[in-house]
């Protein structure tokens, strides 16, 4: 997950870029996993915004600690918990990004959908950069919680309706 090639043809902070992140925000990350994404979302949203980054595995938490504290990252909080009863406040994030981890069977949109809706503030944006090239995003659009906005850098941008 972390190789040369990973970095070299998925870039992180270009594929972050098509997301609408701006410092400043409160930001969740669904799945952060080794962290890929997680310090240069950081990084992005700076010093005055907040990372939310959340995994199901300890393995990843773990490791993913390890790196915020290595880079002296203090805009990061990190939780091990379920996405789709994820516990926060309702309308407390201003994006959240599902990057690499839909479409996959443990986390079914019908029960993902409604709780990222919840979280997100009104006209909060969903991003997804999907897991498979050529997937299509017409089941976000069909929930009727979320509008297509646009994609940039590969990443499908939705607005909360």
């Amino acid at each position: 997950m972390e190789s040369r090639f990973r970095y070299r043809f998925f870039n992180p902070i270009k594929i972050l870029q098509g997301a609408e992140i701006y410092p400043g925000q409160t930001v969740m990350e669904v799945g952060c996993g080794t962290g890929f994404y997680t310090l240069p979302a950081a990084q992005l949203i700076g010093e005055q915004g907040c990372l939310v980054a959340m995994d199901l595995l300890p393995t990843s938490i773990q490791m993913v600690s390890k790196k915020i504290r290595s880079a002296k990252l203090e805009n990061v909080c990190l939780f091990q918990g379920d996405a789709m009863n994820s516990g926060l406040e309702t309308q407390c994030m201003d994006a959240v990004l599902l990057f690499g981890v839909i479409p996959a069977p443990m986390l079914p949109l019908k029960r993902l959908l409604p709780e990222m809706g919840r979280i997100l503030k009104m006209e909060g944006i969903l991003a997804v950069w999907p897991a498979f090239p050529g997937w299509l995003p017409k089941a976000i659009v069909r929930s009727g919680l979320f509008s297509y906005a646009c994609k940039r850098k590969g990443v499908f941008n939705f607005r909360r309706i």
